[in-house]
């Protein structure tokens, strides 16, 4: 069956997305952002297609094949491969390389990737990242994808050193992190700053995801204004979940998660040090508060340190249950939770605790504001500009100041209900439709 209206009109414009995020078993806030995007884009009338990283070419003549090559896992890299990587080491890619075109999906594969719904057909470049970086490497310049039909726009959702010849090519940047925290970071930072300049040089748009962000960009690489756009970025959570009554989520969080409704701080991000986690606790802490900190999010990179923090001996106590001791953890870690869940681990939250060092947006902040959970977060970078008057903002490196604001955010019930009330009105700010009429300007802009 075709994946998603695979007729098309002369009048309909196409969209090809790059998402090699939405590809990944794990959720990225990348990830989240090319679904959004694809969405928005839907609705704005284009034909979305869809650019994924492969482990072997799409054979297009076996459809069989073809299906189970795009939801493929990761596997070994065998000799044929190594040798093949380090020809491109050598020689790059100077003529570019090919797409293949998965055009339906007819049942083989048991359970598809349902990040890949609402696409019409799917693109495939072995190992992308590999080769994209390698080609750059060789010659400083953008990988060239070759596919069947030139697309009006190719959006690349984060920063990549590829483009389409014939369609319009837009980049989304969504912060600069590795290169003004990159202590906090396990990027090759010389590649990095040599891919942006390139990027930024070559891209016919930039988009980005804050004004701080855009700000950010415009003073380390001298891009003229007009070619970055800051589109914001919505939030769409799961009908099914978030018109649930709070009674049946209490009764799934007690469940399996252990957790009692409105009774525990939660924490939601990769654990890495821009994250700030192992000041998180100590503040947590120093504050005295006896409810559960909660931990939601898998590992990053130099997580040592705050898984240090987190299985600290003087959050470990023990209760008696009948005739068993049992150990109870004041500080807890998820490191994975279905995104449903996530919105009602949120959702069930005495506060959402996230002193970030350095954000381009700052999603799970959005998250809590449109759950109506209260958000203490970090007065630096783009977190002030998303959480407006709505969120309790801390010095993130003083822990003083966060652990009092743990213990207000405890306490002080009438200043909780502010600050929900305050998060929805914020989270309004950033509708749907407010992000589709940005990127509608963007495209418009970009095809003519």
């Amino acid at each position: 069956m075709p994946l998603s209206g695979d007729g098309q009109d002369n009048k309909t414009r196409r969209l090809l997305l790059e998402g090699y995020n939405l590809a990944l078993s794990a959720g990225t806030g990348i990830a989240t952002y090319s679904r959004t995007l694809g969405s928005a884009a839907r609705a704005l009338g284009y034909q979305t297609d869809l650019l994924v990283s492969t482990n072997r070419a799409i054979d297009e003549s076996d459809a069989v094949m073809a299906e189970i090559t795009v939801f493929d896992g990761p596997r070994n890299l065998n000799l044929i491969h190594k040798g093949q990587m380090e020809l491109r080491r050598l020689f790059g890619a100077p003529l570019g390389v090919k797409a293949g075109v998965l055009k339906s999906i007819d049942g083989v594969v048991a359970r598809p990737n349902a990040s890949f719904d609402g696409f019409r057909r799917i693109y495939g470049v072995p190992f992308l990242l590999d080769v994209e970086r390698l080609h750059f490497m060789r010659h400083g310049t953008r990988l060239r994808l070759r596919v069947d039909q030139p697309p009006d726009v190719f959006h690349v959702t984060r920063a990549a050193p590829i483009h389409i010849s014939g369609a319009a090519n837009i980049n989304t940047i969504h912060d600069i992190i590795p290169l003004r925290l990159p202590s906090a970071t396990a990027d090759d930072k010389k590649y990095y700053l040599g891919m942006l300049r390139e990027i930024v040089r070559t891209a016919d748009h930039i988009v980005t995801v804050s004004e701080f962000s855009r700000q950010d960009i415009i003073q380390l690489t001298g891009i003229s204004p007009d070619r970055i756009t800051n589109t914001y970025q919505p939030v769409i959570l799961p009908k099914d979940v978030t018109e649930q009554s709070d009674a049946a989520v209490s009764d799934m969080l007690a469940a399996k998660y252990g957790l009692d409704f409105k009774d525990y701080f939660l924490f939601v991000g990769a654990i890495e040090p821009k994250k700030n986690i192992a000041r998180l606790v100590d503040a947590y802490a120093a504050s005295g508060v006896q409810r559960p900190l909660i931990i939601a999010g898998g590992l990053g990179w130099m997580y040592e340190k705050e898984l240090e923090k987190i299985a600290d001996e003087r959050f470990l106590s023990y209760t008696v249950a009948g005739k068993h001791i049992v150990p109870k953890r004041r500080v807890r870690r998820l490191s994975y939770v279905p995104y449903g869940d996530l919105v009602s681990v949120m959702r069930g939250a005495r506060a959402l605790l996230f002193p970030s060092l350095y954000e381009g947006f700052g999603l799970p902040v959005l998250e809590a504001m449109t759950v109506g959970t209260p958000t203490m977060s970090s007065n630096v970078t783009s977190l002030p500009e998303i959480a407006g008057d709505a969120g309790c903002l801390v010095d993130p490196f003083d822990v003083d100041a966060m652990a009092q604001a743990i213990q207000r955010l405890d306490v002080d019930r009438d200043y909780r209900e502010e600050l929900a009330a305050r998060g929805l009105k914020r989270a309004s700010d950033f509708s749907l439709e407010k992000y589709q009429r940005r990127l509608r300007s963007v495209y418009d802009k970009v095809t003519g």
